[in-house]
């Protein structure tokens, strides 16, 4: 059996000035547009199939199935958190970056489901963590660079620019985690074989790199626009 070799994280970087950005409900009063969970493998024989030849030549580990499951949450408090934008008086520039968050995880929520779905593991509900479960050490279960409970209703009570900075501030700290995500996934000893979590996983660390870089040139060009502001 042909071996395939391992492709470190160091590759991804040399990708990420090339990538073009990637983009990103609130429960409640503010509606719902988080995706929906995906359907059942049933009825999808010929997924499943593509997916067990695929797991058979470059078989898919724990860690992956970990990864996919846990980026689902991940991805999901990061629209939660977009789709507050329009509600709290951000900036134009805000609104188009949390349109592109919203467009480009949901749509990747359907890829970690679909895969999920095509090995028979379960599908968690593309929602954020509960924060108000009794008896839970959410200190432990928070994944890197998830918002905590006080960040976020720090950030829902904020309008205007004071929103626009925090959202700013808070979707670098998300993106940074989803990167350690990625980094911990390829350190773990044959993990990220599967060519969709490969590629999935690559493309995450480019996109959500390039968009950091973005987010800060925003907080900067902000940052001038107040100092320039007449008293």
């Amino acid at each position: 059996m042909m071996i395939r070799p391992a492709r470190p994280l160091c590759i991804l970087s040399v990708a990420a000035g090339l990538a073009a950005c990637s983009a990103g409900t609130r429960p409640g009063a503010h509606g719902s547009t988080l995706a929906s969970p995906s359907s059942s493998a049933e009825g999808r024989p010929d997924a499943i199939a593509r997916a067990r030849a695929d797991s058979a030549r470059y078989p898919f580990t724990d860690a992956d199935v970990a990864f996919m499951a846990g980026m689902i949450g991940h991805h999901a408090q990061a629209v939660l958190i977009s789709t507050w934008v329009p509600t709290h008086d951000a900036d134009p520039a805000v609104q188009r970056l949390s349109e592109r968050i919203i467009n480009a995880q949901n749509d990747e929520i359907g890829t970690m489901q679909r895969w999920l779905a095509d090995r028979g593991k379960p599908i968690p509900a593309a929602k954020p963590m509960a924060h108000d479960m009794p008896g839970i050490d959410h200190s432990a279960m928070m994944m890197p660079g998830m918002l905590s409970e006080t960040q976020m209703k720090e950030l829902d009570a904020a309008r205007g620019p004071a929103f626009d900075r925090l959202f700013l501030l808070f979707m670098i700290q998300h993106h940074k985690g989803a990167t350690a995500m990625v980094t911990k996934l390829f350190s773990t000893p044959g993990a990220g074989q599967d060519n969709t979590v490969f590629k999935f996983a690559s493309d995450i660390n480019v996109d959500q790199t390039t968009e950091i870089a973005r987010i800060q040139r925003m907080l900067f060009e902000f940052a001038l626009k107040r100092a320039s502001a007449p008293d």
